[in-house]
C-alpha cells in the first residue's frame, strides 16, 4: 500500500467518525490531488513542430544497407501479418498495419497509438511481418522503425477490412472510398514543384493514431512534418464512406523563406488519352489515373482543363482569390476505353479539394511533365499562395479532400466529357483549310443540354483564344451523349503556344463549365 493510498483511507475513516466536524476541517485533511495529465492532441504536435523549426534540420538515421538495396519485388515480399493488426482491441471498425522500411522508403518513421490520451510508440518487431522470399544475412536492428502505415475499414463488405488510407513515403497519402482502386496520391506539402533546380520533399517523420471508440465513424491521425525549409503539424480526421473524406488541418513553421509553396498538392499520371494519341502501340487506348483538372473559381465559374502528356515540362496557372475548390478528376469511367483487367483505371478515384477558411490570393497550378510509360507520376496540381512564407511566422490552413468516383454532382452545369484534335480536312468537311490550322472537338454533356436538343439552335458556343486566332467554331447536336459536340478551328503560328477557352450558353444563361486547353503549334520544318 502506498503512502497516498494510506492517507486516503485514514482520511475517509476520520470523516466517518467525526460527523460533527466542520466542512473546512474535513477538507483540510484531504491530500493534494495531482493535476491531471493533459491528453495528447493536435496542440502538442503544434508545440513540437514549433520547437524543431527553431533548430537546424536533421535528416535522421539511415537504414541498414541490406534494406536500401532491396528492389521493389523484394520489398513487396515483406508483408504485415493481418492477424497482428493494431487497434483490434477497441472493437471498432478500424485496423492498422505497418509498412516495412526498405527499397525507396529509406527514412524510418515513428508511429504511436494514443490510448486514453496517452501516446505509446509501436515497437518494431520482425514477427510482425512475413518476409516471404526476401532473406537477410544478419538480423535487422530492433529499433528499426517503419516506412509508414495503413488503416483498414469494411468499406465494401461488412465482413472484410479493406484498405482505407495509407501514409508512406515523404508526405504522401492515398485514400479510397467504396468501389475504388488506388490511382493518384495526395501530399501534405510541396516546396519548389516545377521550379528549375529541383523540388524539396518534406517528410512526415512521426505519426500518432487515436484509438477509435467501438462505434466510431471516423479516425484521427496526427503527423509531424519536417524538411530543411519548414516544420509542420498536421491533423487528419478520416471518414470512410462511399465517398471517403479526409478533413485536414495544418500549422507550418518556416525555417527559411519559402517562395514556391504548394498547399493540398495532388500527384497523378497521364500517359495517353483521347486527346493525346502519340503513344498508341498498345491494345489499351487510354492509360491515366486522372484525365483533367477541375476548378471552382471564386467568381462561381467552373473550369475544366484536360490533362496532357506534355512534350516538354509545362506549367499552367489559374489566378484566383479564395478559390472554392479544385481537384484532379478521373471522369472517364468506361472500361472499354482502358481494357485493363488488372489495373482498373476506370475505378481510380478523383480527389476534390475544398479549402476551409481564407486562402487569400494565389494560383491553382498544374504541372505536366513528359513520360514515356505509365509507371511515372507526371502530373501535379496544387494551390500556390501569392504571399511567401517567412521564418518566425506561423501559417495555418485547412481543407477537405473527398475521394469520389462520380463527380457529376459537383456542379449542375454541362461538362466537357471528351476532347479530341485533328486536321480539319481529316473530317471530310470539304471546306478550305487554312495553313497552320488545327481542329479541336469537345463533347459537352449533362446539365440542361439534353433539354436543348429539342431546339439546338438556341445553344451557341462562346470560344476565345490567346496567342492565335479562331478560324471557325460551330456546334452539332450529339444524341449519343445527350449533349453537343463543339468544333473549334484555330490558326497558330509555328512554335507558338495558344490558350483556348470555350463554353456553351443559351441567351444570357451559361449552360456548361469552361473548357480550357493549351496547344503549341509544331515548329516550321
Amino acid at each position: 500500500m502506498t503512502v497516498t493510498d494510506r492517507r486516503r483511507i485514514l482520511a475517509g475513516l476520520s470523516a466517518a467518525l467525526c460527523a460533527t466536524a466542520a466542512p473546512q476541517a474535513l477538507l483540510a485533511q484531504q491530500p493534494e490531488q495531482a493535476p491531471p495529465q493533459p491528453r495528447f492532441g493536435f496542440d502538442e504536435v503544434v508545440r513540437r513542430a514549433r520547437e524543431i523549426a527553431a533548430v537546424p534540420y536533421e535528416a535522421g538515421p539511415a537504414l541498414p544497407e541490406a534494406l536500401t538495396r532491396l528492389d521493389f519485388d523484394a520489398w513487396r515480399e515483406i508483408r504485415f501479418r493481418p492477424e497482428r493488426a493494431l487497434l483490434a482491441q477497441s472493437n471498432s471498425g478500424f485496423r492498422m498495419q505497418m509498412f516495412h522500411p526498405g527499397f525507396l522508403f529509406t527514412r524510418p518513421v515513428t508511429v504511436n497509438v494514443i490510448r486514453d490520451g496517452v501516446p505509446t510508440p509501436v515497437p518494431y518487431a520482425t514477427n510482425l511481418f512475413d518476409y516471404g522470399r526476401t532473406k537477410f544475412d544478419k538480423p535487422l536492428p530492433v529499433n528499426l522503425g517503419f516506412a509508414g502505415f495503413r488503416l483498414h475499414y469494411p468499406l465494401n463488405d461488412p465482413r472484410v477490412f479493406d484498405e482505407l488510407i495509407s501514409f508512406i513515403g515523404a508526405s504522401y497519402f492515398r485514400v479510397l472510398g467504396r468501389g475504388q482502386r488506388y490511382g493518384l496520391s495526395a501530399r501534405g506539402l510541396s516546396i519548389g514543384a516545377g521550379v528549375p533546380g529541383g523540388e524539396e520533399f518534406p517528410i512526415f517523420r512521426e505519426f500518432w493514431v487515436e484509438t477509435p471508440a467501438a462505434d466510431a465513424e471516423r479516425i484521427t491521425v496526427y503527423a509531424l512534418l519536417d524538411s530543411p525549409s519548414v516544420a509542420g503539424a498536421y491533423r487528419f480526421h478520416i471518414y470512410p464512406d462511399g465517398d471517403s473524406v479526409v478533413d485536414v488541418g495544418a500549422a507550418l513553421f518556416p525555417r527559411k523563406p519559402i517562395e514556391k509553396l504548394g498547399l493540398a498538392p495532388l500527384t497523378s499520371m497521364f500517359f495517353t488519352g483521347e486527346n493525346d494519341r502519340r503513344f498508341h502501340d498498345d491494345f489499351r487506348s487510354e492509360l491515366h489515373d486522372s484525365d483533367g483538372l477541375l476548378i471552382h473559381s471564386s467568381t462561381g465559374e467552373w473550369i475544366w482543363r484536360p490533362l496532357r502528356n506534355a512534350r516538354v515540362p509545362a506549367t499552367s496557372s489559374f489566378v484566383e482569390r479564395n478559390v472554392r475548390g479544385f481537384g484532379l478528376m478521373q471522369r472517364d469511367r468506361v472500361f472499354e476505353h482502358y481494357q485493363d483487367l488488372d489495373l482498373n483505371y476506370e475505378l481510380r478515384p478523383s480527389y476534390w479539394i475544398e479549402p476551409q477558411g481564407d486562402w487569400g490570393e494565389g494560383v491553382v497550378e498544374l504541372i505536366e511533365l513528359p513520360t514515356t510509360d505509365e509507371t511515372n507520376d507526371n502530373i501535379v496540381a496544387l494551390w500556390a499562395p501569392k504571399q511567401a512564407l517567412e521564418p518566425g511566422r506561423e501559417f495555418r490552413f485547412g481543407y477537405k479532400l473527398t475521394a469520389m468516383l462520380d463527380s457529376s454532382d459537383l456542379h449542375p452545369g454541362g461538362r466537357a466529357i471528351n476532347t479530341y484534335q485533328a486536321k480539319p480536312k481529316a473530317l471530310g468537311s470539304g471546306e478550305a483549310v487554312t495553313e497552320n490550322t488545327r481542329r479541336f472537338i469537345v463533347d459537352f454533356a449533362g446539365g440542361d443540354l439534353g433539354y436543348y436538343l429539342k431546339q439546338p439552335e438556341k445553344v451557341e458556343i462562346v470560344p476565345s483564344i490567346a496567342y492565335g486566332r479562331i478560324n471557325r467554331a460551330f456546334l452539332v447536336p450529339n444524341p449519343k451523349t445527350e449533349g453537343f459536340r463543339a468544333f473549334i478551328d484555330i490558326v497558330v503560328e509555328p512554335g507558338q503556344l495558344a490558350e483556348m477557352r470555350a463554353f456553351l450558353k443559351s441567351g444570357s444563361k451559361t449552360l456548361t463549365e469552361t473548357w480550357s486547353f493549351p496547344w503549341r503549334a509544331p515548329d516550321a520544318s
